[in-house]
């Protein structure tokens, strides 16, 4: 079966000094733990945060985009960069995974199509249109004030980005933004990561309608398996949300300076703590696929799990090698193995295909 996740933040947690070619033990994803899972395929996401600036985070992108192609230059082989969804197949035969870039976040682009451009050519496959704040060419969940919804750049950066063949990503933005991407985007359009809002009311999930009209109009949405994504109690007692409050400053000091061994000891305690919290599991994940199937169509639904951008992932899958277990509670409800292989990494694949090439 070939699996493809459709968002992990690995690329960051390079940028932090961590060798993916080797198995760690405090970390979502590496290339052992994808040939233990029996991932065939990733979008590794490019993600800044909304405070950079632009020149900051186009420097950023480059700098991670350079830590990725190094790592996949030192796994002898396992694992290639792909360019083109084509590529798949024969990477495949060849014993090879493969890894594609994604972009979190539009804002090193600034206000530049040129810079959109340079970024394709530099391998970027889809552009998170925002993260939690707005940016020249969106407004985001987290925000929402500014343009109401995409920004008259932003018009034009969907329209080139469809003509490059790089995906319009949905996940982070706004419900405006989404509906105003939907109308603009001449091609299907994506969410990398996002959960169903009907079983989990965060404001970053998708409601039914847009779920249908994702699908209706040829789509994608990979369910993302943050806690606080999948169940509205997660966290929600005071001693729970005195932990996440206090992740946060943790993995703040271990990001500020990832190479001060003391500030990764105390976020590697930390990490150990975060398990101990009543944390959804595989069913609440299938739950939301079941949803997502429901109303945007077995083809149009996959897995973007978010590894290495959560604090702390579902009770039973605490990193990538433990995704087959979603296809088995699939399994175990009747789907069949179409569809299961559709949900694993087939949606993603040929919705790929479509949009690099249409």
């Amino acid at each position: 079966m070939f699996i493809f996740d459709s968002h992990c933040d690995t690329p960051s947690q390079i940028y932090r000094g961590r060798d993916v070619c080797i198995d760690n033990a405090y970390a979502h994803v590496d290339f052992p733990k994808m040939e233990r899972g029996g991932v065939g395929a990733a979008f590794f996401a490019l993600y800044t945060p909304a405070e950079r600036t632009q020149p900051e985070a186009a420097l950023y992108v480059q700098r991670m985009i350079a830590g990725v192609r190094d790592a996949v230059r030192r796994s002898n082989g396992r694992v290639r960069l792909g360019a083109h969804p084509s590529e798949v197949p024969g990477n495949q035969a060849d014993g090879c995974m493969t890894v594609f870039l994604g972009m979190e976040n539009a804002s090193p682009i600034g206000e530049s199509l040129a810079l959109l451009r340079w970024f394709a050519r530099m391998g970027v496959r889809y552009i998170t249109l925002t993260h939690n704040g707005d940016n020249a060419v969106a407004d985001s969940a987290a925000d929402g004030s500014h343009w109401n919804g995409l920004s008259p750049f932003g018009r034009r950066a969907v329209a080139e980005m469809n003509r490059l063949g790089i995906m319009a990503d949905v996940s982070h933005a706004s419900d405006k933004t989404f509906w105003d991407c939907l109308e603009v985007s001449e091609k299907p359009i994506i969410a990398s990561h996002s959960s169903c809002r009907a079983l989990c009311g965060h404001r970053r999930n998708l409601t039914d309608e847009m779920l249908q009209a994702l699908g209706e109009k040829g789509g994608y949405v990979g369910i993302n398996l943050y806690p606080s994504f999948l169940r509205d109690d997660f966290g929600k007692r005071p001693e729970e949300a005195a932990l996440l409050d206090e992740a946060d400053r943790v993995e703040g000091a271990f990001i500020a300076d990832p190479s001060d061994p003391d500030a990764q000891s105390a976020w590697i305690r930390m990490q150990e703590r975060l398990k101990t919290l009543r944390r959804p599991d595989v069913r609440d994940v299938v739950d939301h696929i079941d949803r997502a199937v429901r109303f945007a169509g077995i083809d149009h639904v996959g897995i973007g799990t978010d590894y290495d951008g959560i604090c702390v992932p579902p009770a039973g899958l605490e990193t990538i090698a433990d995704l087959p277990v979603v296809f088995d509670e699939m399994r175990r409800r009747g789907y069949d193995e179409k569809a299961v292989s559709q949900v694993a990494g087939g949606n993603l694949l040929r919705v790929f295909n479509e949009i690099v090439s249409c």
